[in-house]
């Protein structure tokens, strides 16, 4: 079979990308020279693997940033990330990170892709989030996020009453008009969103959102395609249902979503494991306003 082909069978803790790129490097040898990801391999070879991290991980600078620790061994990293913290540089925002903390709290994330992130969470949503120590773990947790196997539960306060649990699944992609947007779109990426009343009040529902798939602001833009929006959203609906709601809710400062349950396997033990976060004050203290209100 082909030489790569055979490699993610040998190194599974490895990817396909990661070993072609090695390959494409000089930094896997097969029988003592260089070979092509489509070399034919018959079996009895010698490979040679010189794993090798990514430049484009090392270039950020640790940072001096608080941390809330929710687990840590030696392969996996679970925090509960507070609303305002960006996960990972980018326009705008090319330090206080949530990596460049990372890269301080642990520095041999360095030789990690992403300083070991898997997943992500917005700037402006709190909550669990896991981190790969080292590269075997960061490939297998990524292959349960692509299996859909990890479990990821969010509490989110949306506008309008809901009663009845559901279910959204409509695809989602850049909006076609406003590039920085998500949106329901034809061609976009398959995209499943489960959710569950909690309680409600006067235009407002406490659900409980669980993600099949994790496409960029999906929660959000699933809840706001059928008519209820998170409340505090600047991006998704921000103007829908105005008055049934106090002005106080009104001026919630951020999107009201928060990732309360993460569940996985641990990639070396095979143990399954989950974490719970509640909401923090300014969610449970919006939760309070709502309840108090007096009926519009």
């Amino acid at each position: 079979m082909r030489l790569d082909q055979a490699l993610v069978r040998l190194l599974p803790e490895y990817s396909r990308n990661r070993l072609q790129e090695w390959m494409r490097s000089g930094h896997i040898t097969l029988d003592g020279g260089l070979a092509s990801a489509k070399t034919k391999v018959w079996g009895g070879e010698t490979v040679v693997v010189a794993p090798q991290s990514l430049p484009s991980t090392t270039q950020h600078a640790p940072e001096e940033i608080p941390l809330t620790v929710v687990f840590e061994d030696a392969d996996i990293l679970v925090l509960d990330k507070p609303a305002g913290l960006v996960v990972h540089p980018g326009s705008g925002n090319w330090s206080g990170t949530l990596l460049n903390a990372l890269l301080r709290h642990a520095p041999a994330l360095a030789g990690v892709p992403r300083a070991g992130i898997v997943h992500r969470l917005d700037k402006d949503t709190s909550g669990l989030l896991v981190v790969a120590k080292t590269i075997p773990a960061q490939v297998d947790l990524v292959r349960q996020l692509q299996a859909r196997s990890v479990t990821r539960e969010y509490v989110a306060i949306v506008h309008g009453a809901l009663t009845r649990e559901g279910v959204v699944e409509a695809p989602i992609g850049r909006h076609p008009l406003h590039r920085t947007r998500m949106a329901v779109v034809a061609r976009g990426k398959p995209a499943k969103t489960y959710y569950f009343p909690v309680e409600h009040g006067d235009g407002w529902s406490r659900l409980r959102c669980r993600l099949e798939t994790g496409r960029t602001h999906q929660i959000r833009v699933h809840m706001n395609s059928i008519g209820h929006p998170l409340i505090g959203d600047s991006v998704y609906g921000v103007n829908q249902r105005k008055a049934v709601l106090p002005s106080a809710a009104l001026d919630f400062p951020r999107q009201a979503l928060h990732a309360a349950r993460l569940a996985l396997i641990h990639p070396v033990t095979r143990e399954e494991l989950s974490w719970e976060s509640a909401p923090p004050a300014d969610i449970s203290g919006l939760v309070e306003l709502l309840k108090n209100a007096k009926p519009a």
